[in-house]
């Protein structure tokens, strides 16, 4: 099986385990993500099945949104509600407060990655050094957050949630957790829903629950999305029936004598190649006045 399945993940399980639980579904070994999702996370999960996993090199580190549920008053070492609490406030936030604070984590910020995260600091995980209770200086990364907008909040309990569209490498719990600093209350993230990543949207993904049982009737394939769908920037150029067997074949072909004849692409702008009959070949990158084979999908693909 080859293509994509975009997963729903649900809270309390790994990505890899989605991965583990799809490959027995599917009845497919090659499965990769696109974008790990913690534990306590749900939400959008694109897999890449079979051939489709040769496409991860080639992916574009696209925006993500999410939408986050926050808690003022404590502050953990994880900078969710998993962790253990480090501190707590007596100090109170209105709504007209968390209001005033949203507007300066829009736009591009600095951002400390926290102790609990993948980052690699001399060769280790953050996350391994701080099971051990070790705590080491990170540097700041600039992260743009496109959009914070806050959906809901109770001023009684002092919860809410917030709307966040962000690049990669964005922590949405450490921007709970500085929001709560900024506020004088402190903050953690209580819950978090990716709801796109990729292109892709909730109304695009499947439960788990779901893919096995469309597999137990035989209609897993009306969620399996093509490979091509990974790549919407990517204009698509039709080819002639000889570009095609010589793009496959991997030959460099004439820019001049494709339907960009006349144009001079950018050095390195990448394209769809498509057969006569529509079918997605590959990707195909321009240089010095040649389409490039970039990856070929339609070999492995049928095969699948």
């Amino acid at each position: 099986m080859n293509g994509v399945i975009v997963a729903d993940k649900p809270a309390g399980c790994t990505s890899f385990d989605v991965v583990a639980a799809m490959r027995r579904v599917c009845r497919e070994r090659k499965i990769g993500h696109t974008g790990t999702l913690d534990p306590m996370a749900t939400g959008v999960l694109p897999l890449l099945l079979g051939a489709a996993t040769r496409a991860a090199p080639f992916l574009e580190d696209t925006d993500k949104e999410y939408v986050a549920g926050f808690a003022l008053g404590c502050e953990t070492d994880t900078q969710d509600a998993s962790g253990r609490v480090t501190a707590r406030s007596p100090a109170r936030a209105s709504r007209a407060g968390l209001l005033d604070a949203l507007p300066r984590f829009r736009g591009e910020i600095l951002q400390t990655p926290p102790m609990y995260s993948a980052v690699s600091v001399g060769g280790r995980r953050l996350y391994e050094l701080a099971r051990k209770g070790v705590e080491v200086p990170r540097a700041a990364r600039r992260v743009t957050v496109y959009r914070l907008e806050l959906l809901a909040f109770d001023e009684a309990a002092q919860t809410g949630s917030l709307a966040v569209s962000c690049s990669k490498g964005t922590y949405v719990r450490t921007l709970c957790a500085d929001l709560g600093l900024a506020l004088g209350t402190g903050g953690v993230m209580t819950s978090l829903r990716r709801t796109r990543a990729s292109g892709f949207s909730l109304a695009d993904a499947v439960t788990p629950e779901r893919a096995a049982a469309l597999a137990a009737e035989g209609r897993l394939s009306e969620c399996l999305r093509p490979t091509e769908s990974l790549f919407p920037s990517c204009p698509p150029l039709a080819v002639s029936g000889p570009q095609a067997a010589r793009f496959l074949n991997g030959g460099a072909l004439d820019l001049g004598r494709t339907s960009l004849r006349g144009r001079t692409p950018p050095q390195g702008a990448r394209f769809r190649v498509r057969s006569p009959e529509g079918e997605f070949l590959g990707l195909g990158e321009a240089r010095e006045g040649q389409l490039r084979v970039l990856r070929l999908f339609r070999g492995e693909e049928t095969a699948g």
